[in-house]
C-alpha cells in the first residue's frame, strides 16, 4: 500500500514541537524574548516553548492581575531551555520528563519544581497501516526512528525490554523529529518512536496505527524547572510559587475547554486544528498537577540509570538533589491517575 506523504508545510510547526520531550539537541533560543506581562519592580524571566505557558496561560485568563513582570523567551526545545537556566538567563521554564535529568548528567544547576503528570496514549511506537509488525517484540531486526535521548527513547528501551529485547536487537536510526517524519512518511524505517502531536498527526492522516504505547511504561510527567538562584531570592521564590499555581489553574481550564485550548494551539504553532484537538484530548488535556514526592524521584532515577547503562550520560546522576518540594501545597500523590484521555 502506498503511504501518502505528509505535506512539507506540516514540517516546520511539527518540529517547533519537538519540545517536551526532546532530548539532544543543536536547537537554540529562537528569540530574545522581549513580550513582556504584568507590573511591578520584580521581573520573572520564564523560558517558553511554542504553544507553551504563554499560550495557556492567556487562553485560560492567567496572566491577568500579575503584581510582578514576566518577560518571555522562546526556545525550541527543552534541553536549550535549562541550558538558560542553568546559564541564569531563564529564572523558570516547562520540559518535559527527561531534559533534566540530561541536564543533571551534565551538572548543570536546575531544580524542578512543579510536575504535572499526563496519560501517555501519546508516547507511542508507530507503524504504517499496511506493516506486518503486531507487536513489540516483532521490532526484531528492524529499523526505528528515535530522537536520542527522548521520553520517546526510554519508551522505545522500556517496550524492548517488556517484550525480552533490547535495543542491540533493532536498528536504530537517532534521528530528530522532522528527519524521522520524513523517513517513516517514505518507508526508509520500519517504525517510529515518538510522542504527541507526532502521534495524533500520524494517526489523524491515516499514515499509521500504534504498535505499542507508554502506558504503563513510562511515568508521563512534565516539569517546571527553576534556577537554583531564583529560588535562593525569597521575592522571586514567591513569584515562583505563584506562576506555578497560575499554570495548575490553566491545565484545568484546559481540561474544560479542549475545544478552545485545541484553537489557541493550532493557531499559535501552526498544526491543523483537528491534529491540535486529537492531541489535546489524548495527552494534554489528561494531565493534572501532582506532588514532587518519592515516587516521582524513584521514577525520574530510574531514567536517570537506564541512559546512565547506555552511556548516554556521563555521570551517575541523584536525582533527589535536583528537586524543590516547598510548592507541593496539598497536591495529589505523583502517582495519581491522569485524566481519562477522550481520544481513541
Amino acid at each position: 500500500m502506498r503511504r501518502h506523504l505528509v505535506p512539507a508545510a506540516l514540517l516546520l510547526p511539527l518540529a517547533l514541537l519537538a519540545s517536551a520531550c526532546g532530548g539532544s539537541s543543536a536547537a537554540s533560543s529562537l528569540g530574545s524574548g522581549s513580550d513582556t506581562d504584568g507590573k511591578g519592580s520584580l521581573t520573572l524571566n520564564v523560558g517558553d516553548q511554542k504553544g507553551g505557558s504563554e499560550a495557556v496561560l492567556r487562553a485560560a485568563g492567567e496572566l491577568k492581575n500579575l503584581d510582578y513582570k514576566i518577560k518571555w523567551s522562546t526556545f525550541t526545545s527543552g534541553p536549550p531551555l535549562l541550558e538558560a537556566v542553568n546559564a541564569k538567563a531563564v529564572d523558570i521554564g516547562s520540559v518535559g520528563n527527561t531534559p533534566p535529568v540530561f541536564a543533571a548528567g551534565a551538572g548543570s544547576h536546575i531544580t524542578v519544581v512543579g510536575a504535572l503528570r499526563g496519560g501517555s496514549q501519546g508516547e507511542a511506537i508507530l507503524v504504517p497501516k499496511d506493516s506486518k509488525l503486531r507487536k513489540a517484540a516483532d521490532l526484531k531486526g528492524k529499523s526505528v526512528a528515535v530522537a536520542q535521548g527522548s521520553s520517546a527513547h526510554y519508551q522505545l528501551i522500556a517496550s524492548l525490554k517488556q517484550a525480552g529485547l533490547t535495543l542491540d536487537d533493532i536498528k536504530v536510526k537517532y534521528l530528530q523529529p522532522a528527519d524521522a517524519l520524513a523517513a517513516y512518511t517514505s518507508g526508509s524505517v520500519d517504525a517510529w518512536a515518538v510522542w504527541d502531536p507526532y502521534t495524533s498527526q500520524i494517526l489523524k492522516g491515516g499514515q499509521g496505527r500504534v504498535l505499542a504505547d507508554g502506558v504503563g511504561v513510562v511515568n508521563g510527567l512534565n516539569f517546571q524547572v527553576a534556577a537554583p538562584s531564583a529560588l535562593a531570592d525569597s521575592k522571586k521564590a514567591a513569584a515562583v510559587k505563584d506562576f506555578v499555581e497560575r499554570l495548575r489553574r490553566a491545565q484545568d481550564w484546559v481540561y474544560a475547554h479542549p475545544e478552545a485550548w485545541a484553537k489557541v494551539w493550532a493557531k499559535d504553532t501552526g498544526l491543523p486544528y483537528d491534529v491540535a484537538l486529537a492531541s489535546v484530548n489524548r495527552s494534554n488535556a489528561t494531565r493534572i498537577p501532582v506532588a514532587i514526592d518519592d515516587a516521582l524521584v524513584a521514577s525520574e532515577q530510574q531514567i536517570a540509570d537506564t541512559f546512565t547503562s547506555l552511556k548516554l550520560i556521563p555521570n551517575k546522576v541523584d536525582f533527589a538533589k535536583y528537586v524543590d518540594r516547598r510548592f507541593n501545597d496539598d497536591l495529589p500523590p505523583s502517582t495519581t491517575a491522569p485524566r481519562p484521555s477522550k481520544e481513541s
